[in-house]
């Protein structure tokens, strides 16, 4: 009986406990509680930082010391596939560091191959005769990101995050040639797309001067997945002059350059590289190659100076989308762009 007694109570006591975990947990308000940011850019260990919308990585940013500059990797499209990737399909490089040297270090070509197009970068070939482009040999620069209170900032926000960073252009004996601040902002767009836009002030050292000198290369560049190249693909580049591929569009003027193509068997996607009309030489002749790389050219006609009393602002912006957008719609999209207003390249004062 006593038994008996024990099983009614134990099952009593169950069905009370199912009965209290089916009605649902009062919340406490928090009167307090402030919105959480749509758009966030995240602190990450070894020397990067993400870029997330509600939760979703978009692009990740890396600044570590150890690298010849910094890049954004991978871009993330509608997909969730990369959009980029390191360094050229069949001529990868050998070393993203300073470690490997060149056989032949006056070569004019990279020594180690095309291992400088890191997906998303800015770089130039010529600083003051110094080599930023190029990853090894006694020419080649680097683009050191600082660590101080100044050289890093992240801002979340509903619409939008950006990084504000400092990094110094030092020749190979460590000096530095010149001053740079980035700010980069990323947004959400329509349809599953979104917005990379690139904000640059270079600045000479006090008492310095600073020559960008006469090339194709810099200072913005981006290297396409390998099935987003026309050569690998069967892709496309399209740009605003209506000029297709690379037998057309190689260094021609343009206010965008489109390239897009497959990502899966299923879906296509691109990336529109956007020159802004606030740049000095817009419409910016565009480096393009079918075999998978685009780039913005500010000195393919000549050299720019720089100098204390004038630094150089540029703007630059990335598209990432899905599909293969016609030219009436990248043509909308650029005109959004151009009407943007430069962001703010100073430290806000606060404790992080």
């Amino acid at each position: 009986m006593q038994c008996n007694k024990v099983l009614v109570l134990l099952g009593e006591v169950a069905a009370a406990l199912f009965v209290a975990a089916a009605v649902p947990a009062v919340e406490m308000p928090l009167p307090n509680a402030k919105s959480v940011p749509d758009m966030q850019v995240l602190p990450l260990p070894y020397d990067q930082a993400t870029f997330e919308y509600l939760g979703r990585e978009l692009t990740p940013y890396h600044f570590g010391d150890q690298l010849r500059r910094p890049f954004w990797y991978p871009i993330v499209g509608p997909a969730g596939r990369s959009l980029t990737r390191m360094n050229m399909p069949g001529d990868p490089g050998r070393s993203l560091t300073q470690d490997v040297q060149p056989q032949d270090p006056d070569a004019p070509e990279d020594p180690l191959g095309h291992s400088h197009q890191t997906s998303v970068w800015i770089s130039h070939k010529d600083v003051n005769g110094i080599d930023f482009w190029r990853d090894g040999g006694p020419i080649a620069g680097q683009i050191v990101h600082q660590t101080s209170r100044e050289g890093l900032r992240y801002e979340d926000g509903p619409g939008a995050a950006s990084l504000l960073t400092l990094n110094h252009w030092n020749d190979p004996q460590g000096r530095i040639l010149m001053i740079e601040r980035r700010r980069a902002t990323v947004a959400p767009g329509e349809g599953g797309s979104w917005w990379m836009t690139i904000d640059l002030e270079f600045q000479a050292p006090p008492d310095g001067r600073v020559t960008l000198g006469q090339t194709p290369f810099g200072p913005i560049g981006v290297r396409m997945a390998k099935t987003i190249g026309v050569t690998d693909g069967g892709s496309r580049i399209l740009n605003s002059a209506g000029q297709r591929n690379e037998a057309e569009a190689f260094r021609k003027p343009a206010r965008w350059v489109d390239y897009s193509g497959p990502i899966t068997n299923e879906h296509t996607a691109g990336i529109t590289l956007m020159d802004h009309p606030a740049n000095p030489n817009h419409p910016a002749p565009f480096h393009v190659r079918d075999n998978g790389w685009m780039g913005i050219s500010l000195t393919l006609e000549g050299p720019v100076v720089i100098t204390a009393e004038k630094p150089l602002r540029l703007r630059y912006g990335l598209w990432i989308h899905p599909q293969i957008p016609d030219a009436r719609k990248l043509g909308q999209q650029w005109q959004a762009f151009a009407r943007s207003k430069l962001a703010s390249m100073g430290m806000k004062s606060g404790n992080e």
